[in-house]
């Protein structure tokens, strides 16, 4: 069969089926990608660039939709030729969030179509509202609600539909939440697991192993929809309480989801410059890190704090998870559907830094409680989203889909 994956920021949520698909000698697997983008060994890349950006002359609230159709017409160019040289997928598979997948169905209206839903915006209940400390206008909101516009047309498009988690499915309009199946990208728990003899060394030379008092904080920005603000915010009492205590901080200080600070300034500096000077001996800013790094920094982790706004589930989250790190998670819905407090991970009020500051010093001076939680936090990745058993659902939704 032939398959064609979509997505600007290859692999992403298709780095393990894409290759699994490609293993199959009858298979032909095709990614259409932005320049630059790897692909999976054994797929086929195909990959663009847009001719522009959205115009500064457009309505700010359609230059989302703009750029949907920018991108959206760059695959669109890339399939012609595909299909030009006699490629003909059978199913097609993509992410819908940049408008690549617009008119796929229009180029190949017999192919099945799969879309990921990832994310649909919603003005109450969700991320947009929650954080009162950054109120959005009333202008922010309409243009909010525009931006579903490129994701209701990949609905009507689709003929299958599947979302990463429940909580995730169910932002998207209720007509359509039955219809969407919930398949998690999976956990390589065979490669994220806990390592009594990991050691992680900080890019100041300083090396951490099992047992260290270190407390591990990842996200691919600092900013406030991962909890940035509040975590800082709990960091003098915590160190202050646990003299002997570190703090490792991986994520990219410039970019991110949501609002940016002030002009030329970025979130790690609006908050330092609120919470006063941290000691850099015990503070350590690692930037992005390498993913085997990545993943020895969350195996010597004593305690792993995930807050975030009701938004997508970090993978970084399950991650920890499967490497056995007791997380101090915040009590929104995308956590509370993954840990249940008290049992693989603790929860707290992600608006409290004195709660978390108070729970985290816990972990770090009684380790001994929470180790059953570490066996637990693991347990629940290897039941739900174990990366051979969600292949295993993801590979039944494509086959059906195409028998269909």
């Amino acid at each position: 069969m032939n398959y064609l994956f979509v997505h600007q920021n290859a692999p992403a949520q298709f780095r393990y089926i894409a290759p699994q698909l490609a293993q199959d000698p009858g298979n032909r697997v095709v990614y259409i990608t932005l320049e630059n983008k790897p692909v999976p060994a054994g797929v086929a890349p195909v990959r663009y660039k847009l001719h522009r950006s959205a115009g500064k002359e457009t309505h700010h609230y359609l230059r989302r939709t703009e750029e949907a159709v920018l991108y959206g017409q760059a695959v669109a160019r890339k399939a012609f030729d595909l299909r030009s040289q006699g490629f003909n997928p059978d199913v097609m598979i993509g992410h819908p969030g940049w408008g690549e997948t617009l008119y796929l169905k229009d180029i190949w209206p017999n192919a099945k179509l799969i879309s990921y839903c990832e994310f649909y915006y919603r003005s109450r209940g969700s991320d947009f509202g929650f954080d009162k400390e950054f109120p959005d206008q009333v202008d922010a909101v309409f243009a909010n609600r525009t931006k579903n516009a490129q994701h209701l047309l990949a609905l009507e498009a689709a003929d299958a539909l599947y979302a990463p988690t429940d909580w995730q499915a169910r932002q998207f309009p209720a007509p359509y939440q039955p219809l969407i199946h919930r398949i998690h990208d999976g956990i390589n728990c065979a490669l994220v697991r806990p390592d009594p003899d990991a050691q992680y060394t900080t890019r100041s030379g300083r090396t951490f192993k099992v047992g260290d008092p270190v407390i591990t904080y990842v996200s691919r920005y600092l900013e406030p929809y991962r909890g940035f603000h509040q975590f800082m915010r709990a960091l003098p009492r915590t160190l202050a309480d646990n003299p002997d205590a570190h703090v490792v901080l991986v994520g990219a200080e410039t970019g991110g989801y949501g609002r940016k600070p002030a002009e030329n300034q970025t979130w790690k500096q609006r908050i330092l410059a609120e919470i006063g000077p941290l000691p850099q001996d015990r503070v350590h800013f690692e930037d992005r890190v390498p993913y085997g790094n990545y993943l020895k920094l969350l195996q010597v982790s004593a305690v792993h704090p995930y807050l975030t706004y009701p938004f997508v589930l970090s993978w970084s989250c399950l991650e920890a998870m499967a490497a056995g790190c007791v997380i101090v998670g915040s009590n929104t819905a995308p956590v509370q559907e993954v840990i249940d407090d008290g049992a693989q991970g603790v929860l707290t009020d992600f608006f409290d830094p004195e709660a978390l500051s108070s729970k985290l010093s816990d972990v770090l001076q009684n380790p001994g409680r929470y180790a059953g939680m570490r066996v637990a936090a693991r347990e629940r990745v290897l039941e739900r989203f174990e990366l051979q058993k969600c292949l295993a659902r993801l590979t039944d939704l494509i086959r059906t889909t195409a028998q269909g």
